[in-house]
C-alpha cells in the first residue's frame, strides 16, 4: 500500500529531490534581467531629463557621471538581490537536510542566478559589439571601394592627419608678396621637392624628441626655396612647425592617457558592483529560503501575496 503524503506536507515537499533547481534560477535570472531592464530604461530618461546642451543648465559633466555610476551599481544590485530572492523563495525545502546544507543551497541558488544573468548579460554585450564591429567593417568596406573608384577616376581620398602631416604643411605656406628665391629656377623646383620626405623627416625627429641639426638645416633649405625666406627665418618656421607638431602629439597622448586612466577605472569599478551583486544575490536567496521554511506571513514587499 503506497504512503499517503499528508495535505499539509504537499505544496513544501517536492516530488523527487533535487540538488540545483534549474526552474527556479532561470526565473530568478530573469527577473534580475528585468528589473533591471526597467530601472535602467527609467534611469536613463531621468540622465536626459537632467543634463541641458546650454550652459549653466542641467547637471555638470562630472556630477552626472558620478550620479550615473552610482545609479547603475545600486540597480545591478537591487536587481540581483530581488532574483536571487525569487529563486530561494521557490526552491523546494530540503526538510530531511541538514540546517547548515539549506541555507548554503539557498546562497548556491542566489549565486547560479547572479552567475546566469551576467552570462545572459555578456552575451546581450557581446551580439551588441559584434554588431558594431560588423557595421564598422562593412562601413571601411565601401569606404575602401570609394577609394579604389576615385584613384580610377583620377580622385584620391584624403588621408587622416597627423601632426607631421600638419606640421609639413604649415611648412608650405607661401608668404605674401613674396617670390621664390632664384626666381625661375627655384620656381622650377618646387615641382621637384617630396613631401613625403619631409614627412618622414618630422615623423623621426617626433619619435625621437627632437630634430637634429642635420634634418634642420636640411628642413630650412627646403623652406626658403619654396616659400622665399631667408634661411634663418625658415629655420624658425622650421623650429616652429616641429613645436606644433610636439604639442599636437602630446596633446594626443594626454588624451590616451586619460582615456586609458578612465577605462581601467570603468574596469575596477564595473567588477566590484557585480561583486557586491553577487553578495547580494547569495544573501537574498538565503532570506528568501528562510522565509520559504518558516512560512513568513510577508511574501513580497510587506503584502500577503506577491504583488
Amino acid at each position: 500500500m503506497p504512503d499517503v503524503v499528508p495535505a499539509t506536507d504537499v505544496a513544501v515537499r517536492a516530488p523527487r529531490f533535487q540538488y540545483l533547481e534549474w526552474g527556479a534560477v532561470i526565473a530568478g535570472a530573469i527577473g534580475a534581467a528585468a528589473i533591471s531592464f526597467v530601472l535602467l530604461t527609467f534611469g536613463s530618461a531621468l540622465g536626459l531629463s537632467a543634463i541641458s546642451p546650454y550652459p549653466y543648465r542641467g547637471l555638470s559633466a562630472p556630477t552626472f557621471l558620478v550620479v550615473a555610476t552610482l545609479y547603475v551599481a545600486l540597480v545591478q544590485v537591487c536587481s540581483y538581490a530581488a532574483g536571487g530572492y525569487l529563486a530561494g523563495r521557490m526552491r523546494t525545502p530540503w526538510a530531511d537536510g541538514a540546517e547548515s546544507e539549506r541555507h548554503f543551497r539557498d546562497g548556491a541558488h542566489g549565486f547560479v542566478v547572479w552567475a546566469l544573468g551576467l552570462v545572459i548579460s555578456a552575451a546581450v554585450v557581446a551580439s551588441g559589439v559584434g554588431g558594431a564591429a560588423k557595421t564598422a567593417l562593412e562601413a571601411t568596406a565601401a569606404v575602401t571601394a570609394g577609394a579604389a573608384s576615385g584613384a580610377s577616376a583620377g580622385a584620391s581620398m584624403p588621408s587622416p592627419a597627423n601632426p607631421a602631416q600638419y606640421a609639413t604643411d604649415f611648412l608650405f605656406r607661401p608668404v605674401a608678396n613674396a617670390a621664390p628665391a632664384g626666381g625661375a629656377d627655384a620656381a622650377q623646383g618646387e615641382n621637384s621637392v617630396d613631401p613625403a620626405s619631409v614627412t618622414r623627416v618630422f615623423t623621426r625627429g617626433l619619435a625621437g624628441g627632437s630634430l637634429s641639426d642635420e634634418d634642420r638645416g636640411y628642413l630650412g633649405l627646403v623652406v626658403a626655396r619654396q616659400t622665399g625666406l631667408s634661411q634663418p627665418d625658415a629655420e624658425k618656421r622650421v623650429d616652429l612647425s616641429f613645436a606644433e607638431a610636439r604639442k599636437a602629439e602630446q596633446k594626443a597622448r594626454d588624451v590616451a592617457n586619460e582615456a586609458r586612466k578612465k577605462t581601467a577605472l570603468a574596469g575596477f569599478l564595473t567588477a566590484a558592483t557585480f561583486a557586491i551583486a553577487c553578495a547580494a544575490a547569495c544573501l537574498a536567496a538565503g532570506l528568501g529560503g528562510r522565509d520559504r521554511d518558516e512560512r513568513s506571513v510577508k511574501y513580497w514587499l510587506g503584502a500577503t501575496r506577491f504583488w
